[in-house]
Formats: C-alpha cells, sequence, structure tokens
C-alpha cells in the first residue's frame, strides 16, 4: 500500500464536504416542503410510534449527494476504463435499488415482489462482472473456486444487506449510524491497495450521512425510509465485493459481518421469535434490542450511544480482522461473542438464561393461536372493502374479537368517538381479569379485557397485539374503499353506569407506560 499524499487527503476531504454540503441543502429543502403538505408521507404503519407524520425522503438526500460525487469522481479524477465501467455498474444497481425503496416508501409494496427485483438487481451485478469467485483460506493462503456457488454467495449476500439495515431502521440514528460506520469501513478496505474511486466515494456518503444524522439524530426530523435502508445495504455490500481482492472472499466481507453483528443478532433473534410463533418473519414489531433497552427505563437516546458503543467495539474487531488478512479469526471470533454477551448481560437481555427452553415451549404453543388470529385477520380486512359504513365495521369487528376471546373491547378514535362491547355474564372483578390498551399510530386506542382463567397472559398479549394490527388494517382498507376519513358514531348517550377511567398503556409504542382515558367502556 503506497502511503497516503496531501493530494489524496484533499481529494477525500473534498468528497467528504461535498457529500456532507449536497445532502443537508437537499433535506432543508425537503423540510420546507413538507412543512407545506408537499413531503411524500405514506400511511404510517401499525408499529410506527411517531404521531405526527415525518418524511420518509432522507433517501432521497444521500443518494443525491451519492450520485453528485460519483459524478465528480468520474469527472475531476484519473479513473481508468476498467474502474469507470465498475463505478457506473455500482451508481446504476444502487438507483435501482433506491428506486425499490422509495416506491415502498410512497406505495407499500408485497413482500415477495420487493425480493423479485431485489433477486434481478443483483442477478444484473453479477452478470456485470462483480462478484464472488474465489474463496481464500486465510490460514492457508490457498484459493478455493466457488463455481456456481459464487453465483448463490453474491446474490445472497448483494440481497440480505438491505433487508438487514432495513429491519434494524427502528430508532432514530440507528441505521444512518451504523452504516455510518461502515461505510468508514468501505473508505478503510477501499484504501488497501491504492487510494481509488471507492475510497472516495465512500467518504462522499460518509459526508451525506452525517448530514442526514443531523436532522435524524434523536429526535429525527426525517427518516431515511426504505429507500435509503435500501440503498445504503446495497452499497456496503456491492462496494465490499469490489474491494475484495478481485473477488476473493477473505477479510474485506468477513470484515463487514463482524461490523454488522449487533444487527445480525438483533435480526436473527427477531426472525426466530416471529417464526417460533407462527408469525410472519418479517412482520414489523416492538421487541427489537432497542425497544428492550426502552422500556427498561433508558431513554431513546442514550439507547442509541449504547448501541453506538457496542457497534463501535465491533468496528475496532472488524478492522483487526482485516489488517491481519483473516488470521487469528478464531480470536476475534471469540472476542466478538464476548462483547455481545457482555453488552446483553448488561441490558439485561440475557438476565435469565434457565428461562429460555421454557419461553420456547411457550413460543411454539403459540403457533395455534396465531394462525387462527391471522384466519381471521385475513377475513376482517379483505371483508373491510364491502363495509359501506366504520359502524358495520365496528360490528363485524365485535365477533373477530369475540371468536379470539376476549371479554370486552374498547375503541376510542383520535376524534373522541368511542364505542365498546361486553360478552354477556363477563365478571367485572378486578382479580379475574387482565387489560391491555394498544395506542396505535394513528391515534386510535384500543383497551382489551380477558378472564385471566380464560386466557393465560402470553395468549393475551398475542392475540390483543394481533387483534389491535386487524383493526388498524381494516379501519385503513375501509377508508380508501370508500374514499373517506368516515368514523365511527360517537355514542350519542352513555348510560348512567358509564365511566371514565384511566389506565396503562403496556402496549404503547416502545413500551412506554402512559395515561390512557377510554371512555364508556361499561357500555352494555
Amino acid at each position: 500500500m503506497e502511503p497516503i499524499t496531501l493530494a489524496d487527503w484533499l481529494q477525500i476531504l473534498s468528497c467528504l464536504a461535498l457529500g456532507f454540503f449536497v445532502c443537508w441543502a437537499l433535506i432543508g429543502i425537503i423540510l420546507k416542503r413538507a412543512e407545506k403538505g408537499a413531503g411524500a408521507n405514506r400511511e404510517r404503519d401499525f408499529h410506527h410510534a411517531h404521531k405526527a407524520p415525518i418524511p420518509r425522503l432522507g433517501g432521497v438526500a444521500v443518494i443525491s449527494a451519492f450520485v453528485v460525487v460519483a459524478m465528480a469522481i468520474y469527472l475531476g479524477t484519473s479513473v481508468p476504463s476498467a474502474g469507470a465501467t465498475t463505478l457506473g455498474v455500482i451508481v446504476f444497481s444502487s438507483l435501482a435499488m433506491f428506486a425499490l425503496g422509495l416506491w415502498d416508501d410512497l406505495r407499500p409494496l408485497g413482500a415477495k415482489f420487493k425480493f423479485a427485483v431485489q433477486f434481478a438487481i443483483a442477478v444484473a451485478v453479477y452478470f456485470s462482472n462483480i462478484r464472488i469467485e474465489l474463496f481464500k483460506n486465510p490460514f492457508t493462503d490457498s484459493d478455493l473456486h466457488l463455481g456456481l456457488f459464487g453465483f448463490f454467495a453474491t446474490v445472497l449476500w448483494l440481497v440480505s444487506l438491505p433487508n438487514l439495515i432495513n429491519l434494524i431502521d427502528g430508532i432514530d440514528g440507528l441505521a444512518g449510524g451504523i452504516c455510518l460506520m461502515l461505510m468508514l469501513l468501505m473508505a478503510n478496505l477501499g484504501a488497501a491497495d491504492n487510494l481509488g474511486f471507492s475510497t472516495l466515494l465512500s467518504m462522499g456518503v460518509v459526508g451525506a450521512l452525517l448530514g442526514f444524522l443531523k436532522f435524524n439524530y434523536p429526535p429525527a426530523k426525517i427518516y431515511m425510509g426504505d429507500g435509503g435502508a435500501y440503498f445504503l445495504g446495497f452499497l456496503i455490500g456491492i462496494l465490499s465485493i469490489v474491494n475484495s481482492n478481485k473477488g476473493s472472499v477473505a477479510a474485506a466481507l468477513i470484515a463487514p459481518a463482524f461490523a454488522l453483528a449487533l444487527p445480525i443478532v438483533d435480526v436473527s433473534l427477531a426472525v426466530l421469535r416471529r417464526g417460533l410463533r407462527g408469525l410472519p418473519i418479517f412482520r414489523p414489531d416492538q421487541k427489537h434490542i432497542h425497544h428492550h433497552l426502552i422500556t427498561l427505563g433508558i431513554s431513546r437516546e442514550r439507547t442509541l450511544l449504547n448501541l453506538y458503543t457496542v457497534s463501535l467495539l465491533c468496528l475496532f474487531l472488524a478492522l483487526c480482522v482485516f489488517c491481519l488478512q483473516g488470521r487469528l479469526l478464531p480470536l476475534y471470533m471469540g472476542l466478538l461473542l464476548l462483547v455481545l454477551l457482555i453488552a446483553g448481560h448488561l441490558s439485561g437481555f440475557t438476565k435469565d438464561w434457565s428461562r429460555i427452553s421454557s419461553q420456547l415451549g411457550q413460543s411454539l404453543s403459540l403457533r395455534k393461536e396465531t394462525r387462527y388470529a391471522l384466519t381471521l385477520d385475513r377475513w376482517f380486512v379483505m371483508a373491510a372493502e364491502r363495509h359501506g359504513s366504520m359502524e358495520n365495521l365496528w360490528e363485524d369487528y365485535q365477533f373477530v374479537v369475540k371468536k379470539l376471546g376476549f371479554s370486552k373491547v374498547g375503541l376510542t378514535l383520535p376524534d373522541g368517538a368511542a364505542h365498546a362491547w361486553r360478552a354477556e355474564g363477563f365478571d367485572e372483578q378486578v382479580g379475574k381479569r387482565q387489560q391491555a390498551a394498544h395506542e396505535i399510530s394513528d391515534g386510535t386506542v384500543i383497551e382489551f379485557t380477558a378472564n385471566k382463567g380464560i386466557m393465560s397472559e402470553a395468549v393475551f398479549t398475542l392475540l390483543g397485539d394481533l387483534a389491535a394490527e386487524t383493526w388498524y388494517k381494516a379501519a385503513l382498507r375501509c377508508r380508501v374503499g370508500n374514499k373517506s376519513k368516515a368514523t365511527v358514531p360517537a355514542v350519542a348517550e352513555l348510560p348512567e353506569n358509564a365511566t371514565q377511567k384511566s389506565l396503562i398503556g403496556f402496549n404503547a409504542p416502545f413500551g412506554e407506560k402512559r395515561p390512557v382515558t377510554i371512555t364508556g367502556l361499561a357500555k352494555q
């Protein structure tokens, strides 16, 4: 590796500054337009915690900075013809991946369609001669030609990383901060042989992410959206292949995996948790590591800084792996595992290992309840389009919650309209009932009550979450179908025994306990 000269440093700093100012300026424009109602804000998803609409177009500013930096590199530096071709493939494939995510931001797409397009983009990159072809053994320096397996390895790598970054984008600043660390790693990998376009491009994106995090740090004013997450994950994946010394899978691919250890563990646990319970593996929830930390009473900013600290330790180990070209890999894998275990213990995430087997058995036992609830969900959401009013929808919803085994449900809409249902013969004794209020992202509050002797706490928690999401999806489908924002009519006159009561929303966003007032829940 040749030493970096003063001229090289000037190029690096120029790309860094250019990326920052382009992204910073564009986000300012996006936010001003959003204030005037011109921001593209799709309907908030069920598990989104924010109440006020927040633009999801931060990725537009990041990729715009990326394109500007790429053009500056092409026009202002001496990129060889082979390098120019590779640069073109990187830019256009990244734009394609971003376009897919932006489409999903504006109009939610199905998971199968998104995977099909991601697969097609990854295949196009493979046949553009950016591929994983060899596996270099870090212990013997011998090369193993992967052949057809190289195709599957390339596609899997390029499809997995965008989805991984998208799945961890659940708290302000987390995905942007982790991507910033990874782009610094990509810049280091690109400078291993000679300073080239890979390093300059990476530093341009580092600058763009610094400009983005200025507005995304808690409390966020803008999100990167699926477009930004897909773009950044894909860019990290393709740059790591380009930097892997002509397709040799060694430290250049192992190092990013080390740096992504925390997101990989988090997503793996989420997929395992959902799979065991019979839930769709890509269904969002609020049980990620950062959600767990917030439920312990840690502020969002402190939670973010704690996760940054763990990620920086993982990044340091990744740099060690790269500098030693994969040698002493078992040692660093052991250190990585130790870092994750210590972090899990300090956060209370691995507090009681003795309960793992019982929790596993409990999750498997919930699969039957999940399948039944999802069957009712599909019927109710499909029927929502046929309803002429939200009042008719509410009548069918009573049927759903009764079939699920709830004894009582109360619904309060954002405009204050309230409705309630209670099963006949339900015993009101406090010791025999369990309650939870779900405040979903559009401001609707749903309170469920069930008899402890009929429904266990685990089943009550699972079915309550699914039933609340079922109402949210059906109500949205009904509004879209009727092209109006009809609401459930408020109860005209509550009976004398109607009550107002304050309770704790145990399933409020991110597990925060907050007072929720439910009106008219004693209505027969």
